[in-house]
């Protein structure tokens, strides 16, 4: 059992008290957190700060585990914690984030800004002091220098998109085997979200509506009401650890964020050569020295010891060499603004309408996620990534470009003006699936010829057309109307892929495989492409698609071609897509005694633990779930695949947290739902007490307000009693 100290039992046990327990006091006795029915805190304090130090007091209660593995990741010391295999994963980090530098940065970031970070550290290291049960993998101590290390709350930061295998060749000189995403045979659920804004003309109250739907892995933010004496009024979701809300609204906009697909990463090709000792690169007739560091990387041994790696490194004007490709080696080049970044985040929460959130904005420090928003002065806006580097546009920037060429560095950033974004179209929405901005408001988006070819490489996916044709027209929309756009089932992939399957069935001469096949195609020709839980075309189209993974995606990706394009095209054989049906029905066969299995058998949420790698057990409980992988074009994205010991497939991936708000006139009404529960304890009665609600997407009401919150609270308290 965790024994919890009230602060004055904490300093009873010290002999003097020390500046730091003297802020606890203070800020313990500004702050209450409060409790609603589903466990979600809503927290309240006189300062900004104090109300950070309650946030993410709250969330240490919630999931401890989860807040220091954040910061143990984004300081690049998982190795210390998870032992050797994480040493590529903690050398990507180091090559950006350096203690040394971010506690300069902090020295001299504003007074605002370090009341929040010192607040930040005081909230964790008050919550170790009072359960001395929880032990830390690896943070006994926090600093407040250390929230500049995690400061934008992506699924994943532009630091990650750096491949590890590579990255590990590069620095030992021996191969690594690409894993089975990497080849093409195997799919991760898309990184990203969905999100659309719809103003007073779409809308049935005259209000605009605002969608928020993250993917992201489950569990992978918390959900909170922060407000402060000076002005913080936010609800939504943070990513455990931060103290901004990332996605959500205060009683006046609402911003949700999705992964764009801007081209503001870029890679640069040296010439390299050794001289004097010493390595070089060339650029223009001039021959410049790389920078060397050494990066010493700690592990935890398998006999349990702290051992150490070391690695010299390289940087070149582009930034850090990450590999080596056709005996050049690649260096990159990304946005790491730490306080610019932080700033941002928090600010935006406090915006009262469009021009105050563009304001925020003008730190130009979110550079890989496009924005929809939306106010209750009825504004509605997609807003493009804010950092994007001025480039030559001759160049194909998605792959590297020569770095020895001058014409191929960076020529400053371009401005908030230049950026394809739309505000208030007179469509009446705006919308992005991690789809091209280009069909953003309809006829009224952002033209492509108008831009640069790096402003996007992402192009359009299944889930942009279907979002588009449920937004078009001039339908207005209620909260459930817009609940109903959000959890579209209608598989765009499929619907673009099967027909070529049928067809080549229909061709097929009399035999063995087209009686075979025939009842199968029979259910898929009837079908309407929607997934359902009693749906069994679904079931057959998604092994289908699997197989066809397996067999093409590796020649789709080695010829950049997007996925479902390829596979509904004339490059891929009628033998091949009857072969992957027949491999689909035998696959479902001899996993579930038949090939006519609804998919809600096959499609499960389970949840048995609290560990960040969940494990999954056909014995056990579990919940169907109706909605499918967003790889295929399903609004509501569900990564389900089976696991280790499973022949159901569990998800872990895709739908999070999600809400629709309705921006009135007396202040935001709302809805929402969290995958499983807000506490990652499964002894907690909010460990999984919305997994019903999250599979048949019944939301719960949004208790902004004190008057909405009065009569759903289960217990009110000060951090530590």
């Amino acid at each position: 059992m965790i024994r919890t100290l009230t602060l004055s039992a904490l300093l009873a046990t010290s002999a003097i008290a020390s500046p730091e327990t003297d802020r606890w006091a203070l800020e313990k006795a500004a702050v209450t957190i409060t409790r609603d029915d589903f466990g979600i805190p809503h927290i309240k304090g006189k300062t900004d700060a104090d109300a950070v130090f309650g946030m993410i007091y709250a969330q240490a209660e919630d999931d401890f585990n989860r807040v220091e593995t954040n910061f143990i990741n984004a300081q690049g010391r998982l190795a210390e914690a998870e032992g050797e295999s994480a040493i590529w994963r903690d050398l990507r980090m180091k090559l950006f984030i350096d203690p040394a530098e971010l506690k300069a940065q902090y020295a001299t970031a504003p007074a605002w800004l370090k009341s929040l970070c010192t607040a930040w550290a005081d909230a964790l290291n008050y919550y170790l002091a009072t359960h001395p049960a929880v032990k830390p993998r690896v943070i006994t101590r926090f600093e407040p220098w250390m929230a500049l290390s995690f400061s934008e709350g992506s699924i994943g930061g532009d630091i990650e998109s750096i491949n590890l295998g590579k990255l590990e060749s590069f620095y030992t000189g021996q191969a690594v085997k690409l894993s089975a995403v990497e080849l093409g045979i195997e799919l991760l659920e898309p990184a990203g979200s969905n999100g659309m804004a719809l103003g007073p003309s779409r809308s049935t109250s005259g209000d605009a509506l605002f969608l928020i739907n993250p993917h992201t892995s489950f569990y992978f933010r918390s959900e909170a009401k922060v407000e402060s004496g000076q002005g913080l009024d936010a609800y939504g979701a943070s990513t455990w650890g931060q103290f901004f809300v990332y996605q959500g609204f205060n009683r006046h906009t609402g911003w949700m964020h999705t992964s764009s697909g801007v081209d503001n990463i870029d890679e640069f090709a040296l010439t390299v050569e050794k001289r004097g000792g010493t390595w070089h690169y060339r650029h223009g007739t001039a021959w410049k020295p790389l920078a060397e560091k050494t990066i010493a990387i700690p592990y935890r041994a398998a006999d349990g010891t702290m051992k150490s790696r070391s690695f010299t490194t390289w940087r070149s004007h582009h930034g850090p060499v990450i590999r080596a490709e056709n005996g050049k080696w690649i260096a990159i080049s990304l946005m790491h603004r730490p306080v610019a970044a932080l700033e941002q985040s928090f600010l935006r929460t406090k915006a009262t309408d469009l021009a105050s959130y563009l304001k925020v904005a003008e730190r130009r420090a979110n550079s890989s996620n496009a924005t929809l928003f939306a106010s209750d002065k009825g504004e509605i806006a997609y807003l493009h990534p804010q950092f994007v580097p001025i480039r030559d546009n001759k160049f194909d920037w998605r792959h590297p470009v020569d770095g020895s060429d001058p014409a191929t560095d960076w020529q400053g950033e371009h401005t908030l003006a230049q950026l394809p974004s739309v505000a208030n179209p007179k469509s009446g929405f705006v919308f992005n699936v991690n789809n091209w901005p280009w069909t953003a408001a309809g006829p009224d988006s952002p033209k492509q010829a108008d831009y640069p070819r790096y402003m996007d490489s992402a192009g359009e996916n299944p889930r942009g057309p279907n979002a588009l044709r449920l937004l078009s027209g001039d339908r207005k929309f209620d909260l459930d109307g817009l609940l109903g756009v959000a959890y579209d089932t209608y598989l765009q992939g499929f619907a673009d892929t099967i027909p070529g399957l049928v067809k080549a069935w229909d061709a097929l001469p009399a035999g063995a495989q087209k009686d075979r096949l025939a009842a199968p195609i029979a259910a898929l020709k009837t079908w309407d492409y929607r997934a359902s839980e009693t749906s069994v075309p679904t079931s057959l189209a998604i092994f289908w698609g699997d197989e066809m993974v397996k067999r093409f995606g590796p020649v789709a990706k080695l010829d950049e071609e997007a996925l479902v394009p390829y596979l509904a095209s004339a490059k891929v054989p009628d033998d091949a897509r009857l072969a992957a049906l027949d491999a689909a029905v035998g696959r479902l066969a001899g996993d579930f005694g038949g090939w006519d299995v609804p998919w809600g058998h096959i499609n499960r949420f389970q949840r048995l633990t609290g560990n960040i790698n969940q494990r999954f057990d056909d014995k056990l409980p579990s919940v169907a779930v109706p909605f499918a992988s967003g790889n295929w074009g399903s609004l509501p994205s569900f990564g389900a695949r089976p696991e280790a010991g499973t022949k159901r497939w569990y998800g872990s991936y895709g739908n999070s947290f999600v809400a629709v708000v309705r921006f009135g006139k007396d202040g935001p009404e709302a809805r929402a739902v969290h995958a499983g529960g807000i506490n990652s304890n499964p002894a907690s009665p909010h460990f999984r007490d919305q997994a019903e609600r999250y599979a048949t997407h019944n939301f719960r009401s949004v208790y902004f307000t004190d008057a909405q919150l009065k009569g759903h609270v289960e217990k009110s308290y000060r951090p530590g009693e």
